[in-house]
């Protein structure tokens, strides 16, 4: 997949659409060449979850978050607990950041089919815990986008304090 932020067309869907696979793809980028022994390393003080690994972790499971439990009402299977709420970060200390990266690139396709497949003033199946309402399809991508950009950004930051790589 090519890195652009320019979509094919302007219409609402091609630029949320360009825009959440340009974040996601950036996600890719800011580890590319990383090594497993780095992304598993937490070097901001007070932040021990935070990881090259666990934030793509993270990022993964907020898209099945949003998309398949809030979006399309299935039941939560994610890794969180009550006691470890934020799991999807402690877990990815176990797994390859290849392996990660090429996990969230293929969720990223299947949601790229329901994507294309669905109208983006469609109701969620479940409510927003925030407001107690269904979203939109549309304000779900726009929210993805969100979260994926300022995580990217602690990529930034993370990357440069383990091995000195900057830039993307």
């Amino acid at each position: 997949m090519t890195r652009t932020d320019i979509p094919p067309t302007w219409d609402e869907r091609a630029m949320l659409t360009t825009f959440l696979d340009y974040t996601r793809a950036t996600v890719r980028e800011k580890c590319k060449g990383v090594s497993d022994e780095h992304a598993r390393l937490a070097p901001l003080p007070g932040s021990p979850l935070m990881t090259l690994a666990g934030l793509v972790s993270h990022v993964t499971w907020v898209e099945y978050s949003w998309i398949q439990v809030v979006f399309l009402g299935e039941e939560d299977a994610g890794p969180w607990t009550k006691e470890e709420p934020d799991r999807e970060f402690s877990i990815a200390l176990e797994v390859p950041i290849a392996q990660l990266l090429d996990e969230y690139d293929a969720q990223a396709e299947r949601y790229r089919k329901l994507i294309a497949e669905t109208d983006l003033s469609t109701l969620s199946q479940r409510n927003m815990g925030r407001t107690g309402a269904p979203v939109t399809l549309g304000w779900i991508l726009m929210h993805l986008i969100e979260e994926t950009a300022r995580h990217n950004g602690h990529l930034d930051i993370i990357r440069e304090t383990v091995d000195g790589v900057t830039g993307y």
